[in-house]
């Protein structure tokens, strides 16, 4: 009876140790993301539209900033000679001016912010979708994302594929630019 036990043991053991070694290989990798958002071609034109925007939009709030630092500077020279009740009126209204030009700035921050996060998000989703797609087609089973908000703690360098994923995207941004210009093109000649 011990012995039928023990062939029974064992035989279960084999076939166990058999099914175990027929497991698939689990196939992992990670992206460095703060490496990736900073080679990616698509989100360096985007910041670099926000910031010739931000540059734009700030010409011109800097323009009425340079005109009230003037006046500013005017109002000090000019209130010793116009008297108190004159300085308090002309001082009111250059207070309210810098505080008009204080919500301006801060308006046109928030709209850039606004406007710059949703086409990141955007961004953003479009690149997980990106890196969950190329994982499948590339039998991934865990693709793991490091950088400034690491979910890995460490990992082997062979198992970064940061540079495929930046080069494929790359390549599949500026097929999509290529594809829009002779498009444009056209609409332009009609």
């Amino acid at each position: 009876m011990k012995k039928a036990l023990v062939i029974t043991a064992l035989s279960i053991l084999v076939v166990s140790c058999n099914k175990a070694t027929e497991a698939k290989e689990v196939k992992t990798a990670y992206v460095d993301t703060s490496v990736l958002m900073k080679e990616y071609t698509e989100a360096k034109d985007l910041e670099a539209k926000y910031k010739a925007q931000a540059e734009e939009k700030g010409r011109q709030l800097q323009a009425e900033i340079t005109r009230f630092k003037q006046d500013a500077a005017n109002f000090q020279s000019q209130a010793q000679a116009n008297g108190q009740a004159w300085a308090q009126q002309r001082g009111a209204e250059l207070q309210k001016r810098e505080q008009q030009l204080g919500y301006a700035q801060q308006a046109l921050s928030q709209q850039l912010q606004q406007e710059s996060g949703v086409e990141m998000d955007s961004l953003i989703s479009g690149v997980k979708k990106f890196i969950k797609d190329y994982g499948k087609k590339n039998g991934y089973s865990y693709i793991y994302g490091t950088g400034d908000a690491a979910t890995v703690l460490y990992a082997e360098d062979k198992y970064d594929i940061t540079k495929e994923i930046v080069k494929a995207l790359n390549d599949k941004y500026k097929a999509g630019k290529t594809e829009e210009k002779p498009a444009v093109k056209e609409e332009a000649k009609k």
